[in-house]
């Protein structure tokens, strides 16, 4: 523990001596650019390798990876300032730059997104705004800053991967911070836009023959990867669902985009032909993301359906019943009544046949009771044998429509081979504005029931 203590320590104790002898002697010197600067690189791997002994095998070997292969390429550009080395020395230390990528392309989602809850919605919008982003990054940075290597193929070759690698790099780290703010997604990104802005440095000084070894701009590259190491090192908290983002970012994203992909049509080879990828992309990620938000939105009103069902008769259940009822007793000057309607004789059929023969009874009653209703009126299923409606109309009509109800079950039901009877009994009582509706309607009910009237009407009290 000690050992690993002293080595985050290190990391940041070298590098600031490597600046200040820089700053104290300018030229290139073995010592400072050779042995020194590359021992931060090392110190950082060390960190890493260490700090992640107990994470995911992979995570645990792809970022240490991603910092060996560039170490190794660093030291390999810095040696030949020095030594002679073969020709193919350059190409040696490009290609393990650019092996770097995909080590931490790997690394990313093991080290910060497997302990975070992310939905595919949170995915794509972390990714449509930093892909927009570097639209707007390609189209108004990239292009100045990229060089030409007059017909150097390799050249040109190792300059472009870099600086397009470098831009989406960008965009995911972006993305892992946008999607939840810590403080290890915050160094992390922070880490990856140093870096990246030490290579478009690099490139735009060497487009313009203005590189040598040994420039203190040369100590970014260090200062990111050190960002980096520290962010990685980093226990990830326990899990939790990440912040949304706002949609007027995605918006603008999207439209900026839009406007790019648009300008470049009309004028062709105004804008470098590069910015097609991340606008295009842009654009799909937004297609796909609008076609999940209307199948949610579609989910979204099916459960809220599905909540206010009854699961046996496909009725409305209590608690639609109650909503609509507190609307309709807001609502002045629109006549309605409502009707609670309990089953008489439901217990003994559902003891002695079963309760298959009792669920069939009341789908088959749901289903008579359905088709006596007016259709602009509101039937549920309250729970058990007991039903609900709100009906629109005046006294006279709503008695007789509670009449109508109960004469759908005067004749019996046919489940299997049994001829069932059932009875209803039915509270009436008219809708006057006042919040008590339901527990008179249950009196007006029970009163029905207990003096076998069939149908009673609280007015009938008066």
């Amino acid at each position: 523990m000690g050992s690993f203590v002293l080595l985050r320590f290190l990391t940041p104790v070298l590098l600031l001596a490597h600046v200040a002898l820089r700053i104290v002697n300018p030229n290139t010197n073995l010592f400072v650019d050779l042995f020194l600067y590359n021992a931060v690189a090392i110190a950082a791997l060390s960190i890493i390798y260490c700090s992640l002994q107990k994470e995911d095998r992979i995570a645990r070997f792809a970022l240490p990876l991603a910092i060996l292969l560039w170490s190794v390429g660093s030291i390999l550009t810095s040696a030949g300032e020095f030594y002679v080395l073969p020709r193919s020395g350059p190409i040696v230390a490009n290609i393990l730059y650019v092996l770097f990528y995909p080590c931490i392309f790997i690394a990313i989602p093991r080290l910060f997104l497997q302990k975070i809850i992310f939905g595919l919605v949170e995915i794509l919008d972390s990714a449509i705004l930093c892909l927009g982003l570097s639209s707007v990054g390609a189209a108004f940075v990239l292009e100045p800053v990229l060089p030409h290597f007059g017909g150097d193929v390799s050249k040109t070759f190792f300059a472009i991967f870099f600086a397009i690698a470098d831009v989406i790099l960008l965009s995911v780290s972006m993305s892992l911070f946008v999607s939840r703010i810590s403080l290890k997604s915050g160094l992390f990104a922070l880490g990856i836009g140093v870096f990246t802005i030490s290579d478009f440095l690099f490139l735009w000084l060497d487009a313009n023959n203005h590189y040598s070894l040994g420039l203190v701009s040369d100590d970014g590259w260090l200062l990111g990867i050190a960002l980096i190491t520290l962010a990685a090192s980093m226990r990830t908290r326990n899990a939790r669902t990440i912040e949304t983002i706002n949609p007027l970012y995605i918006a603008l994203s999207v439209m900026m985009s839009a406007t790019l992909l648009a300008i470049n049509s009309l004028r062709p080879g105004y804008f470098p032909d590069f910015i097609l990828f991340p606008t295009i992309a842009t654009l799909l990620l937004a297609f796909l993301r609008m076609t999940i938000a209307l199948r949610q939105a579609r989910s979204i009103g099916d459960e809220r359906a599905l909540a206010r069902t009854d699961d046996l008769t496909g009725l409305p259940n209590r608690r639609r019943f109650i909503a609509e009822l507190q609307l309709i007793s807001k609502t002045s000057g629109i006549e309605s009544a409502l009707l609670l309607l309990d089953l008489d004789g439901f217990k003994p059929i559902n003891d002695k046949f079963g309760h298959e023969v009792g669920d069939e009874l009341l789908k088959q009653v749901s289903q008579r009771f359905s088709r006596a209703l007016p259709a602009t009126s509101l039937l549920a299923r309250l729970g058990g044998d007991e039903f609900g409606a709100i009906i629109r109309g005046d006294r006279q009509f709503t008695i007789e429509v509670a009449q109508a109800l109960r004469a759908t079950l005067s004749y019996p039901f046919l489940i299997g081979n049994e001829e069932i009877r059932v009875g209803v009994s039915v509270g009436h009582v008219s809708n006057d504005g006042a919040p008590d509706l339901m527990r008179r309607a249950d009196n007006a009910m029970y009163q029905a029931k207990n003096e076998s009237l069939g149908v009673w009407s609280e007015q009938a009290l008066q």
